[in-house]
């Protein structure tokens, strides 16, 4: 299945679970027939738009009629009061749509937001900030979307396009000519795929640096000063990883020890939706 066929199913899901059997009964029993309005979606505060492009998606996929103009796509910068989506056609059309459309948005934008605080966060380094697979069922495509809208980078889609040895895996691994043994077969079936194994701590970190084939080592829940020096066993292209318990007021630091990347859970599991709200003119 594709991403658009996915994303098909997910809207069509979403204004079913919303319309039910009867549909909007409010706009069909006190809205006439053939009224028309013309709207706009609007910012109600500062945020990093995500989602806009959906929400239009959303409207035409239950009226084909409604005439949209996205004036802000996703990855741009709105300020509070900004008009992101014009609209025109039928009321009950708008109206029936438009929880489902600005649901949709609202979460997106919210997301893309928060991860533009934690990149600009990190200006001046060169880390980048990374999802996680924290999403909400459903929705990971378009959450991690959401957080290139932001800025951030996204990790692996899912269990399928990447190896990440994480601590219960590596409790079954712990001879590590096994482990090494092991890495080769991966890389012989999946060459083009990464490997990441999680280290917690340093003397781990001192040995998977000497292993072939480890592309990426995740440093979990260390301190500063244990990320500096987890740093310092850099070998070849091997790139690190920084995540546990990391939060705005701390990335900045945890940026500066030398990590290549720095995943964020929160991104996607803690985003406060974005205060957008459509607007009716006539």
């Amino acid at each position: 299945m594709n991403e658009n066929s996915i994303l098909d199913t997910l809207i069509d899901l979403a204004l079913s679970e919303d319309l039910g059997e009867h549909g909007d009964i409010t706009s069909k029993s006190f809205i006439p027939e053939n009224s028309h309005s013309i709207g706009k979606v609007i910012a109600k505060e500062d945020c990093v738009i995500a989602g806009s492009e959906i929400a239009e998606r959303v409207f035409n996929k239950f009226d084909s009629s409604i005439k949209i103009d996205v004036l802000l796509k996703s990855g741009s910068s709105a300020q509070c009061n900004a008009t992101v989506i014009n609209l025109s056609g039928k009321t009950r059309s708008i109206l029936s749509a438009e929880r489902t459309a600005l649901n949709f948005i609202q979460r997106l934008s919210g997301i893309a937001t928060l991860t533009k605080k934690y990149v600009d966060a990190v200006d001046g380094t060169n880390a980048k900030i990374l999802d996680t697979r924290k999403t909400t069922p459903g929705w990971r495509n378009i959450e991690k979307f959401a957080v290139l809208s932001g800025g951030g980078s996204n990790h692996r889609m899912g269990l399928f396009d990447m190896a990440m040895l994480k601590d219960n895996h590596l409790a079954n691994e712990s001879d590590l000519e096994l482990l090494q043994k092991n890495i080769y077969l991966f890389k012989d079936k999946y060459p083009n795929a990464r490997i990441e194994l999680e280290a917690d701590t340093l003397k781990q970190v001192s040995q998977f640096v000497k292993m072939d084939g480890v592309d990426v080592i995740l440093l979990d829940n260390m301190s500063e000063n244990d990320l500096i020096e987890a740093v310092k066993y850099r070998s070849g292209s091997i790139q690190f990883e920084a995540s546990g318990g990391i939060n705005l007021e701390t990335i900045h630091n945890v940026a500066k020890t030398g990590v290549d990347f720095i995943s964020v859970g929160a991104l996607t599991h803690s985003a406060s939706s974005v205060d957008l709200s459509l607007e009716l003119e006539s």
